[in-house]
């Protein structure tokens, strides 16, 4: 058995290694510090600017904490980290890789950051001013009663506005969706098995339809889905961008530096 962990320990990469025990050992101490009435994501967490509770350091700590409710959360990030960001790192080396997960991790944050300020302002363009006004100040008050407006528009901008206000963002998957399509460009044509899916598919392509669905569920913005969609989105493009960039730059000798 030691020597199964030794093998476990010597074959992943130290970056990738460390970056699934600092997300792990988190995600323990948001369960144990939640246990006794802490939690963690209000200090941590990803907020909208505006909020009460938002600090600078959250477009970075928020990618190492994870849903304290279960497993499968941290559980999937992780083994996704894994089985893509081990090679990434091999390919790239540590320092390139770890500067990369990062950024595509404050990336994400500041896509949703951004989509929900754009969301709030075209909810705007549909009221006067004097409604706007209205909702800014008494809206929270009446969410708070369990009431809010009888004018479905006034109605949809006091439900963004006390989402902007006590909503959090948490989990490492806009990094995550950054190494997928960074390993989807690197390695194109390497075939995956993805559950459901019987047959294997082409990494390029995983990582397209992975983003297309993204994108559909981000826009439907289904009552109930508390899923950071475009977040997901924001570590894709930040990584595509920089991939791409990397990729033009030493296009001479073929490495992506």
């Amino acid at each position: 058995m030691n020597q199964r962990k030794r093998w476990f320990f010597s074959s992943v990469p130290t970056v990738t290694l460390n970056i699934i025990i600092i997300n792990v050992i988190c995600w323990l101490a948001q369960m144990l510090f939640l246990s006794r009435g802490i939690d963690l994501s209000d200090y941590l967490g990803l907020h909208y600017f505006s909020s009460d509770q938002f600090y600078p350091h959250q477009i970075i700590t928020y990618m190492f904490l994870h849903d304290p409710s279960g497993i499968m959360h941290v559980l999937f990030n992780m083994f996704a980290v894994y089985m893509f960001g081990r090679t990434l790192e091999l390919v790239w080396g540590g320092k390139r890789f770890l500067f990369y997960y990062i950024i595509t991790g404050i990336g994400a944050a500041l896509a949703n950051i951004l989509v929900m300020f754009l969301r709030i302002k075209f909810a705007e363009m549909n009221l006067s001013p004097e409604m706007v006004a209205e909702v800014y100040v008494k809206g929270a008050a009446l969410i708070e009663k369990g009431m809010t407006y009888s004018d479905p528009a006034m109605a949809k901008l006091n439900e963004l506005l006390y989402l902007a206000n006590v909503g959090t963002t948490v989990g490492a998957s806009g990094a995550v969706f950054g190494i997928l399509v960074a390993f989807g460009i690197m390695f194109p044509y390497v075939e995956l098995m993805v559950i459901p899916i019987p047959v294997p598919i082409k990494a390029k392509y995983f990582v397209i339809i992975y983003g297309l669905i993204e994108l559909f569920l981000g826009v439907w913005n289904k009552a109930g889905d508390n899923v950071a969609h475009f977040a997901h989105l924001g570590g894709l493009l930040t990584g595509l961008i920089l991939v791409l960039y990397w990729k033009k730059r030493n296009k001479k000798n073929g490495r992506f530096y």
